[in-house]
């Protein structure tokens, strides 16, 4: 049996707590047969042929920077058909400074209006993916995040803003997405705001079988794009992008 693995990559602010985020993340998957290795550290991402080799990548890294032939791997990797998930500021508040970071993941953290411990609702968008099947909406206590967000991922949760006053409330009521996928060449991706501290999960157990579902999803396109023998041949164009 082939053997199915996950990498994770910890590190960036502290207070998201990455190594312990990287621990459950890496335990939900060696539960689904998986083998995981965690790095505290971006020179792993140098080597393009072990990423190649991956399942999934976990990233769990908040701010920071990230070196730019770095990014390219994971950028080629995942479009090969590595899966990429990950959560909260730990995937999409990374490297700020990285429009195809951002380009890949599918959004941008940029305020959280109130900070930590405001309680609001998760909203399940029924039918939009077997990994929100049979789930239902459920509360948070938490941070809640506001996104800039691609308007081409496939939204799976939101949540209503605005609940905390602030410039932004002179607008219309929105609501934000709180998980996602998407795709990237022939790798899937997906995403969950949720997930501020580690216990978030333990508090509110819908968020961690969210996240076990997508990550799960997320890891099984490698497979897919190996039976069907896809390449990344038709995403090609050297033409300027950033």
């Amino acid at each position: 049996m082939t053997e199915k693995n996950v990498l994770i990559f910890q590190g960036g602010w502290d207070g998201h707590e990455p190594v312990k985020v990287a621990a459950r993340f890496a335990k939900l998957m060696e539960k689904n047969g998986y083998t995981c290795k965690i790095y505290d550290n971006q020179e792993v991402l140098l080597d393009l042929d072990l990423l190649m080799r991956q399942d999934l990548i976990i990233p769990c890294w908040t701010m920071g920077k990230i070196d730019a032939a770095a990014r390219a791997n994971i950028v080629k990797a995942v479009a090969a058909g590595t899966g990429l998930a990950g959560c909260h500021g730990g995937m999409c508040d990374a490297f700020r400074e990285d429009v195809e970071w951002q380009f890949m993941t599918g959004g941008q953290w940029v305020s959280h209006p109130g900070g930590d411990g405001i309680s609001y609702q998760v909203n399940i968008c029924k039918g939009s993916s077997p990994i929100v099947e049979g789930l239902e909406d459920f509360p948070v206590c938490s941070e809640q995040y506001y996104l800039h967000v691609d308007p081409a991922v496939e939204v799976l949760a939101t949540t209503r803003f605005p609940i905390v006053p602030y410039y932004h409330i002179s607008n219309k009521e929105v609501d934000m997405p709180v998980a996602w996928t998407k795709f990237w060449g022939n790798g899937r991706v997906f995403y969950n705001s949720l997930g501020h501290h580690d216990d978030v999960f333990e508090k509110s157990p819908e968020a961690q079988i969210l996240m076990e579902r997508g990550m799960l999803w997320a890891a099984q396109g490698k497979e897919y794009a190996s039976e069907h023998k896809l390449t990344t041949e038709r995403f090609e164009n050297m033409a300027k992008m950033y």
